[in-house]
């Protein structure tokens, strides 16, 4: 069971928190094990929206496999925020010491960075704080106008609706792109901002089009990126021919054909994989690779 526990300070912007809480609820209704929290130093929060909010005082007993969210809040400098008492900073800090992941939404980042979390990592803001961040934390590494970050197990995001991204990306690592695209179809969300940054997933950046026929397509090739796939099958299981499903995929991605979108999956899949001790064979091997060549053919496209 992981917990997911929202860190919540008055004048928490609404979306900040409810995006990334509707992403994990979504997950945990499809049969994924998570408890969603709310703590604050107060009892009762009141919202930017002026929606009252019943939170817990104590923090539940916390583990590697769960995660902290600090939502974001109205001020209009980094500044003027709600002042966070050192109690709440250090179970931000023994957090991730322990090995948990701690991330944020908006001017959330500014709570990581008061909990010393910001030094030497990539983060990011909403593009408003952008330079203030960075000069509240010279320490921190700020990445300007990217939907969110990753960075040792902090992830920071833009804030409002880019939290939604940062929690559908991290059930993508956890759980795989099929289930994130899972869950964000079901939250209808398709369209994505900045797709070409390389913080965007794979599974959501060439979703954001209309086009049925594809999406079923993806959907596919979500659940089964690790698995061989021919184009006859797919243009089969959609009801459509060969040659029609190409066109209309490449029209829908921008130029893809399905067996590079499915690379597409596995690619970034793999790196997660790398990035947490994985040799690349092995992760080759896993994402459906006969031999780590491809892998390694398609790393060097990458970059």
């Amino acid at each position: 069971m992981s917990h997911v526990v929202f860190f919540l300070v008055p004048g928490v912007h609404l979306l900040d928190l409810a995006g990334p809480a509707q992403v994990f609820s979504t997950a945990a209704d499809f049969g994924h094990p998570y408890t969603l929290g709310y703590v604050a130093e107060q009892p009762l929060i009141v919202t930017a929206q002026g929606l009252p909010l019943v939170t817990r005082l104590d923090w539940p007993e916390l583990g590697p496999e769960d995660l902290i969210v600090v939502p974001g809040w109205r001020a209009l400098t980094l500044g003027d925020g709600p002042a966070i008492g050192e109690a709440a900073l250090r179970v931000l800090r023994n957090h991730h010491a322990r090995g948990g992941t701690v991330a944020s939404v908006c001017a959330g980042a500014d709570a990581l960075g008061r909990a010393g979390l910001l030094d030497g990592r990539r983060c990011t803001t909403h593009h408003d704080v952008q330079d203030e961040l960075a000069g509240r934390y010279p320490g921190a590494v700020v990445v300007r106008d990217v939907l969110y970050t990753q960075d040792d197990r902090v992830v920071t995001s833009a804030g409002i609706a880019s939290g939604i991204d940062l929690a559908l990306h991290l059930i993508a690592g956890r759980h795989g792109p099929a289930v994130a695209a899972q869950v964000a179809r079901d939250m209808v969300v398709y369209a994505r901002r900045n797709g070409h940054e390389p913080q965007a997933s794979a599974m959501l950046r060439y979703r954001s089009h209309l086009d049925d026929t594809v999406h079923r397509a993806q959907d596919l090739l979500d659940a089964r990126f690790d698995r061989p796939l021919p184009l006859p099958e797919l243009a089969a299981a959609v009801g459509v021919s060969e040659r029609t499903l190409t066109r209309l995929f490449a029209r829908a991605t921008g130029g893809l054909t399905p067996l590079r979108y499915q690379q597409s999956l596995r690619l970034e899949r793999a790196e997660h994989l790398i990035s947490h001790g994985v040799t690349v064979d092995a992760a080759a091997r896993a994402v459906g690779f006969e031999d780590a060549r491809m892998l390694r053919r398609l790393r060097a496209r990458a970059t």
